[in-house]
């Protein structure tokens, strides 16, 4: 399974953008997909993620502003990013998880819980 991510790009502060993570085989494979970025001399954070069953999780730095949701039958899970601000400039990856976020397991948290990663899209908001 590959992870293909879009929708990146250059907007002010304050706009909006939809990444989309989507998937060559069936994304419901994944028990959960993530949505993580990498500022600059900054480690890879977790951003919010999505469970086959619909629960989700937010970093506190994003909750109420962004939404994280998917569509099985397009394969694809979307970043809806709105009231963007310099700070969330960054590459954004998505990835998915085989274990994690199943039954009887945790939200995956940690980058070494996600199976499969995409290229990153990069997210520049300009002040």
């Amino acid at each position: 399974v590959q992870l293909q991510a879009s929708g990146g790009g250059l907007v002010q502060v304050g706009g909006s953008l939809r990444l989309s993570c989507a998937a060559s085989d069936s994304i419901a494979s994944f028990r959960a997909v993530g949505w993580y970025r990498q500022a600059p001399g900054k480690e890879r954070e977790l951003v919010a993620e999505i469970t086959r069953s619909l629960t989700t999780n937010y970093a506190d730095s994003v909750k109420g502003r962004f939404t994280i949701s998917r569509d099985d039958a397009k394969d694809t899970v979307f970043l809806q990013m709105n009231s963007l601000k310099p700070e969330d400039t960054a590459v954004y990856y998505c990835a998915g998880a085989y274990i994690y976020g199943g039954v009887g397991y945790p939200m995956p948290t940690e980058t070494y819980q996600y199976d499969f990663w995409g290229q990153g899209t990069l997210v520049t908001v300009s002040s």
